[in-house]
């Protein structure tokens, strides 16, 4: 391919390779081995007529073309720069049959909003698609299916809210998934399914708020994860748990909060062994500023429940907190104007609150008033020696009921006391004598006749 002469500069461009033999677009330059166009930074306000058929690589990017059409490019193209132009409009059918295309970078095109779900379709060896910074509010269903080569997807700087269940299907080869810097506000359970190999996944600069338990569960070949300058408060470390071959975590610019949900990050933190950023808490206000990796338990805002503790004032019940891996053990008492905390996910099927617990049974017999009873009909005896079967605090802590504090409540058995005088028993001693009654009476009857008689 050759670029028209322009005088002494012809023998040059023969000299660095450029074929002569056949047309080349005007402004553009064309050369082999491999066939390349290229056209950039022409103020191009359309695709330029005479791209040559067999033409292996086009470059056009920074120009001003508004729309791509089909026949713009040829079957044979296996690199095509279109980044940085003024691109609103992508015919569907514009790559249909680009079997070869291996690399397509449409990035930095801010108009483009949408693009529709067959765009890509039947690009089956494409390793390489760029769609950053192209002002894309969504990306529809099944716009990558069939891409099972595709190792490097570029959406970063855009304006996403939400990603598709499955959207990521298909793209079973996929190494680097850039999403940073749009507005995602959560992680659903499939929203990275299929990604099997993925080692690089940027999430950071975005809205998030929420990630799933299972966000991260086919990402085991996951080597660096970037969740920095979001808008988390917490996040379950059984949810990084599913990453066993993690290596680069960034958490740092969120608004942590450091109470009892921050407990099973904490956890995972102490046990993992690549590298971390900081993990800043903003709450509770005795705790900002710290690095919950570097924080001890004993730091953390306690997690026990104090049930059993309840305040005298009316309405003044006792607020319980529960840590992550106890949710299935305790049951959670808070503010009627406060939310219990439940795993994402159940934030909308709460359960109903379970009864107090309740004296094993073989347990002693309560010996204290029928009248005293506390909030749930039990009275505090039956509380106290249910509550002792469980283990709501920490060892030695405000709430500890260990023996000795056992131990102050104890019932103490009553003692019998005998009916009052001049009331018998009925198995006592005097009832167990007929003969007694048979010699006293006689004895009456002869002292009244004596008596009437000296009378």
């Amino acid at each position: 391919m050759f670029r028209r002469g322009y005088g002494g500069v012809e023998l040059l461009l023969v000299l660095c390779g450029l074929d002569l033999s056949l047309p080349c677009p005007r402004h553009c330059i064309c050369y082999t081995s491999p066939s390349t166009v290229s056209c950039q930074a022409h103020n191009f306000h359309a695709v330029p007529e005479g791209i040559p058929a067999q033409s292996e690589r086009v470059f056009l990017q920074n120009n001003k073309i508004q729309r791509l059409l089909r026949g713009h490019f040829s079957p044979t193209t296996t690199m095509l720069w279109l980044y940085s132009n003024n691109i609103s409009y992508i015919q569907p059918s514009s790559f249909h049959g680009f079997d070869r295309l291996e690399e397509l970078d449409l990035g930095d095109n801010r108009h483009l909003k949408a693009v529709a779900s067959d765009t890509f379709l039947g690009l089956g060896r494409l390793h390489a698609l760029h769609l950053y910074r192209c002002g894309l509010i969504s990306l529809p269903p099944g716009i990558f299916a069939g891409l099972h080569n595709l190792q490097y997807l570029y959406l970063q700087d855009n304006q996403l809210e939400f990603l598709e269940d499955d959207l990521f299907i298909d793209l079973l080869n996929l190494s680097h998934l850039f999403l940073h810097g749009n507005r995602l506000w959560s992680l659903r359970q499939n929203t990275f399914r299929g990604l099997g190999v993925l080692d690089r996944l940027l999430l950071h600069q975005n809205r998030i708020q929420w990630v799933d338990r299972l966000a991260f569960h086919d990402l085991r070949r996951l080597t660096t994860l970037y969740l920095f300058n979001n808008s988390l408060t917490e996040l379950s470390g059984g949810s990084l748990t599913l990453l066993p071959a993690l290596e680069y975590l960034r958490l740092n610019d969120n608004p942590w909060e450091c109470d009892c949900k921050a407990l099973s990050l904490w956890d995972w933190l102490r046990r993992f062994r690549g590298s971390t950023s900081s993990v800043l808490c903003v709450s509770p206000p005795d705790l900002a500023e710290k690095d919950l990796k570097m924080m001890k338990k004993e730091e953390l805002p306690s997690c026990m429940s104090n049930e059993g503790h309840t305040r005298g004032a009316p309405g003044g019940e006792v607020e319980h907190g529960e840590s992550l891996n106890h949710l299935n053990r305790h049951r959670n008492h808070q503010n009627h104007h406060q939310r219990p905390y439940l795993p994402h996910g159940d934030q909308h099927n709460l359960p109903s609150p379970s009864p107090l617990p309740r004296p094993p049974k073989g347990s002693r017999r309560n010996c204290t008033r029928r009248g005293r009873k506390t909030k749930g009909g039990l009275n505090e005896v039956q509380v106290l020696q249910g509550e002792g079967e469980k283990d709501y605090a920490a060892k030695g802590g405000k709430y500890d009921l260990s023996a000795n504090a056992r131990r102050k409540n104890k019932c103490i058995p009553r003692t019998s006391v005998g009916p009052p005088s001049g009331v018998q028993r009925a198995n006592n001693k005097a009832g167990s004598h007929p003969g007694y009654y048979k010699i006293c009476l006689p004895s009456a009857l002869l002292l009244s006749l004596i008596s009437a008689i000296l009378c």
